[in-house]
């Protein structure tokens, strides 16, 4: 076994990159719920060649915080330790306006390319994807993980895409 401890126990201790400022999660938004959906945002577009109208985490899923200075592969495990996979939903704008009012039910969840406002009791008052008010004909394509597309941690509305890519 202690060839491969110390081989894993090397990739863990890697550095992948550096945090100028320790990174936490908390709702509605946080620093650190901003970059991990960023991060699936991007990586979808590029994994799929098209862009995404926005991305969503569950907060629940981001199990860490990310401390000042050098980032390991080991510390993106902490803060990321399902075995999810990238997803892209497309759904329809009155469905997305249902997944956005779920989401401020709850008091938010990690989102990127959207903004919302919402009350303090939990009501979406405003919606915007992209800079612009979510139009209910439209189709959106939205990025996120594989737990959440599937409808789990009350974002139900995902079961209602008219497509979905794993």
């Amino acid at each position: 076994m202690e060839p491969y401890k110390t081989a894993v126990d090397r990739e863990m201790q890697r550095v992948v990159g550096e945090a100028a400022h320790t990174l936490k999660s908390y709702r509605p938004e946080s620093p650190l719920s901003n970059l991990l959906t960023d991060i699936i945002r991007e990586s979808v577009a590029a994994r799929t060649g098209q862009p995404t109208d926005m991305a969503v985490m569950n907060i629940g899923g981001i199990r860490s915080l990310l401390e000042e200075g050098e980032i390991t592969v080991g510390d993106i495990y902490q803060v990321c330790p399902f075995e999810n996979n990238l997803a892209v939903a497309v759904l329809r704008g009155d469905v997305l306006l249902h997944l956005l009012e779920q989401i401020a039910a709850c008091g938010g969840e990690g989102i990127s390319g959207a903004e919302l406002v919402i009350t303090a009791d939990g009501k979406l008052l405003q919606a915007k994807v992209g800079g612009r008010t979510v139009d209910s004909a439209r189709e959106y394509r939205v990025a996120t993980i594989n737990y959440v597309v599937e409808g789990n941690d009350r974002m139900d509305a995902f079961k209602s895409a008219s497509s979905v890519t794993q």
